[in-house]
């Protein structure tokens, strides 16, 4: 974990609005980078903008893109990321930016014009060290669609208020997330163990520290799923697998939301297991079969017919996956004391 160094003052000219370092992990994102950094530019904030890119050994044009935009604007800095991990890419970008706000944004983020404009103002009026918005999935294609459905119903993510939205208040984590960079200087910055999960690690860091998170609808921002069933079921086996590891290190950080996909999947299994002694324990997996297919049924009623009928599939991928990942999490992957 890093220490960052302090901010300088901000000129007169927007001292009312305090400079902002915008800090972007990047790898293989070619074909978004120049769009990302573009709308980040444009945002409707009056005060000044830096962008700090940290570039992984990405395996497309991604080095030279960024070095392109950052050749073109002297706004944007370029640093390495030789690791390619996410952790250690907004660990590099922050020690090299130079404000006293830090935004986090992903190469593939779509951002509102007024992003930044809401979140300095929601620190200011609520004091928070982070706030954050709406993870809006959208998706293009059928697959897409469906999983964008389930990624903002509670039967697909549980009730987190940044998948499914709600009413401005305090939260265990966020979206990307606005911070003070004193924050982050309190608590060391993101933990570089946590290949996964890490936003979760350290907005649990930041509270436990006395330190406010704040859940902003209004910063709203667009998120393209997971095109495939193998893709999104990866996805998911890793957030199951790296939330076991925050569960290891933080202990009484799980409740009941968490263990509900492992309980099924753990429940499923014992079922199909004794159904050849014991068939009437196939009412088990028969029952979560038709619970899918309900709620599918009620949440996808506005969907194309051709998503509708993947949102059961996808529904399932993410359950599945998401327990699997939690109960065959190694305890090796538990961060080591110290």
């Amino acid at each position: 974990m890093k220490q960052f160094p302090d901010s300088p003052h901000a000129p007169a000219e927007t001292r009312a609005w305090p400079p902002i370092s915008v800090v972007m992990p990047v790898l293989n994102e070619e074909r978004h980078l120049r769009e990302a950094v573009d709308q980040v530019l444009a945002q409707s904030y009056p005060g000044e903008i830096e962008v700090v890119l940290a570039v992984g050994p990405s395996q497309d044009r991604t080095q030279e893109v960024a070095d392109a935009i950052a050749a073109a604007d002297r706004r944007v800095t370029v640093v390495p990321n030789p690791t390619g991990r996410t952790p250690n890419a907004l660990n590099a970008a922050i020690g090299a930016s130079r404000n006293g706000i830090i935004a986090r944004v992903d190469g593939h983020a779509m951002l509102p014009s007024d992003y930044l404009r809401v979140a300095v103002e929601t620190l200011a009026e609520t004091g928070a060290d982070n706030v954050g918005g709406v993870m809006a999935a959208e998706g293009v294609t059928p697959f897409e669609q469906a999983v964008a459905c389930a990624m903002t119903s509670k039967i697909g993510v549980g009730a987190a208020a940044f998948h499914v939205g709600g009413t401005a208040g305090p939260a265990d984590t966020v979206y990307l997330g606005v911070f003070r960079r004193s924050a982050l200087d309190r608590v060391g910055g993101y933990d570089e163990h946590f290949q996964r999960a890490q936003d979760w690690e350290m907005n649990h860091r930041i509270r436990q520290t006395g330190g406010l998170v704040w859940f902003q609808p209004r910063m709203r921002v667009s998120y393209r799923p997971r095109p495939n069933v193998k893709a999104l079921a990866k996805q998911y086996f890793h957030y199951g697998r790296w939330r076991r590891v925050v569960a290891r290190t933080h202990e009484g950080t799980i409740n009941l939301r968490y263990l509900a996909p492992p309980a099924a999947v753990l429940a499923m299994v014992l079922g199909l297991v004794l159904s050849p002694f014991f068939p009437f324990t196939l009412v088990v997996p028969g029952g979560y079969a038709l619970a899918i297919v309900a709620g599918s049924a009620l949440t996808g009623s506005g969907l194309p017919g051709a998503a509708k009928l993947r949102l059961p599939v996808v529904y399932a991928a993410m359950h599945i996956s998401w327990g699997w990942g939690f109960l065959t999490s190694p305890r090796r992957l538990a961060r080591p004391p110290g």
